[in-house]
């Protein structure tokens, strides 16, 4: 049976969310900008970033009481979340080299 999620839970599952968007943006923003100004002193950043964003979102499944395959599905989309913007960096990277013939900066 699914628990309703309490008043005092409401807040935290806000709260939780509200991080949840902002340590997202903070980890794609800071992983962009390491790859595409080259400062690789910015990925530790966007780490802690994603961090940030891991724990909150662990939080608001707690908060929201979700279990078995929603906790399976959260953590699933976590793990998208930090591979996906690799995969997309070293597909946009192959696709430049192919069009213009040079190398970019990997």
């Amino acid at each position: 049976m699914i628990e309703p999620v309490s008043e005092a839970n409401l807040l935290a599952a806000a709260l939780a969310g509200a991080f949840v968007v902002l340590a997202g943006v903070g980890y794609a923003l800071l992983f962009a900008l390491s790859r595409v100004l080259d400062k690789p002193s910015l990925m530790p950043v966007a780490y802690v970033s994603y961090v940030l964003l891991a724990i909150s979102v662990v939080v608001l499944a707690d908060s929201l009481h979700l279990g078995g395959y929603w906790r399976a599905l959260v953590f699933l989309m976590l793990a998208g979340y930090l591979l996906a913007p690799h995969g997309i960096w070293h597909l946009c990277v192959a696709v430049h080299e192919e069009e213009s013939g040079e190398e970019v900066a990997r």
